[in-house]
């Protein structure tokens, strides 16, 4: 034998190749297994019966083929069917967390579908190994290291496109991912209206992504101390230089002090080109800090994120000093547009604006809530092109502002001013496929090669003015008292409404309906 033939098959055995070719025959899962005899054939036969009985090897056999040393545990789990790879996994000897690690990136699909069934098996309801959650023909190497973990698949959600919309002199489909009916067919309204008019315009008043950490001192006249060198040029320069020390993108535009007691808070401020920002932003504010403490040994650095940015919270001094890409965007409607197309009138639009977006939001307290539905078209634009959906809660910070203008006040004169869009094009949800399809639609996908910020900016226009046709559709139906009947119509499945899983208990002035 040659030493070619010897060293093949000192890696890939005899025995090897048959387990292969079994495998190949158990390429669905659910039959790897034997099946119970047919009730009509009697008892099996001695070779049926030994073909079965090898399909689902011991547990010592299966951790000889995974345990070999001589290839890669990828090969070994190749070699195993999917009811012997979970057995491994019960047993302690895979970790279920660690599947896609241990598979390879050529079987991702396969490490998703065990997972599915372990942890099915294991839960009270046992339903996820045959739920309708889609798990195949996704590219998980995507998802890997970066959006998910854990993962059994994901969640289609309709994608709607309202519009096109003329935002600053050019038409954008509205991409907007959503289970609420009515909500694309009202902003379309909307946009039909705002065309009408001569389209959208926009102003960027504000491009920078925040970071607040929270730092102890052994008392507040330490602390004191170091708010006052941070506030004087010589701080600034140093926090400065180290902080865009950390990324060509990450340019340092202001520095934010407060102090509780011996704890400074210091609220980073930073463009971050395309990219929404918060890993860049993390990174340059850790290098700050170490430059600073070299200056404070006494510091203590409590969290890098001490609540002061403010992310994924409402806060004041969001709505007040923004946040991410601070936009307006204005429009001005025809009258007649707003009767033919809207089905109200001007008077009434800016007198249900005021009562309700203005003085109905200042009467609960609102932080930045004086608008009619922000959220929801921020938020479907949001999950169609791979944003964090819980940015929402500050990006949909929003007042709608509307009055009479033109000609004895015939014409609408509307805006929305919304100064914390946290949005990006590159990382984050936007390196998963359907969600950069969508950002090509929009023109938008990733970094811009000329002009490094541009292509998150256009974005966070685009929502701005979407969000301007959903005020203007939703108020308009509001006003002309059409809220309901447009509900009742699009808004309601008409298929019939599943069983509870567990029977709902009638509460108090429960009435039959029978």
């Amino acid at each position: 034998m040659s030493s070619i033939a010897q060293q093949h098959t000192s890696t890939f055995s005899v025995r090897d190749l048959e387990l292969k070719l079994k495998q190949v025959r158990l390429a669905h899962p659910e039959q790897s297994l034997p099946s119970p005899p047919s009730s009509d054939s009697g008892s099996s036969s001695p070779k049926q019966d030994s073909e079965e009985s090898y399909f689902l090897r011991s547990l010592k056999e299966c951790l000889a083929i995974y345990e070999e040393s001589s290839r890669p545990r990828s090969q070994s789990l190749a070699l195993l069917s999917d009811e012997e790879v979970i057995m491994l996994a019960n047993n302690g000897s895979i970790a279920t967390y660690a599947l896609e690690k241990v598979f390879g990136m050529d079987q991702l699909e396969r490490a998703v579908r065990i997972r599915r069934a372990i942890l099915s098996r294991a839960s009270a309801t046992g339903t996820l190994e045959t739920s309708s959650i889609p798990y195949e023909n996704y590219d998980y190497s995507r998802v890997l290291g970066a959006c998910c973990e854990n993962v059994v698949g994901y969640i289609p959600i309709p994608l709607g496109v309202a519009g096109p919309l003329t935002v600053d002199g050019k038409q954008y489909p509205i991409p907007m991912a959503t289970a609420e009916g009515t909500l694309v067919a009202s902003t379309s309204r909307g946009c039909k209206a705002l065309n009408a008019g001569g389209g959208v315009s926009t102003v960027l008043v504000g491009d920078g992504m925040t970071r607040g950490p929270a730092i102890d001192f052994p008392s507040a006249i330490q602390a004191g101390k170091a708010k006052a060198w941070i506030d004087s040029n010589e701080g600034h320069a140093a926090l400065r230089e180290a902080f865009e020390s950390t990324s060509r993108f990450a340019k340092l535009k202001s520095l934010k002090t407060a102090i509780a007691g011996r704890t400074l808070y210091v609220r980073f401020a930073t463009t971050t080109g395309d990219a929404m920002g918060m890993n860049m932003i993390s990174k340059g504010t850790e290098k700050a800090l170490e430059a600073m403490q070299k200056r404070f040994p006494e510091m203590l650095v409590l969290a890098l994120s001490g609540n002061y940015c403010t992310d994924k919270k409402p806060a004041a001094i969001n709505w007040i000093e923004g946040r991410g890409k601070s936009v307006v965007a204005e429009a001005v409607i025809p009258g007649h547009v707003v009767k033919t197309v809207l089905k109200t009138t001007v008077r009434d639009l800016c007198n249900l604006n005021v009562k309700k977006n203005l003085m109905g939001s200042a009467m609960a307290g609102s932080i930045g809530g004086f608008n009619a539905h922000a959220a929801n078209i921020l938020t479907a634009i949001f999950l169609a092109t791979g944003q964090d959906p819980a940015q929402n809660v500050e990006s949909s910070m929003c007042m709608t502002l509307m009055e009479p203008t033109g000609l004895n006040g015939e014409d609408l004169l509307v805006s929305v001013t919304m100064p914390c869009i946290e949005v990006g094009t590159v990382g984050g949800g936007t390196v998963l496929a359907p969600q950069q399809g969508v950002l090509d639609m929009l023109g938008v996908r990733g970094a811009h090669p000329q002009q490094p910020g541009q292509n998150a900016q256009t974005l966070a226009r685009i929502i701005a003015s979407a969000v301007l046709a959903g005020e203007l559709s939703l108020l308009s139906a509001l006003a002309a008292g059409h809220l309901i009947k447009a509900h009742m119509a699009h808004n309601r499945s008409q298929i019939n409404t599943p069983a509870a899983s567990v029977p709902v208990t009638p509460g108090a002035g429960f009435v039959s309906r029978v």
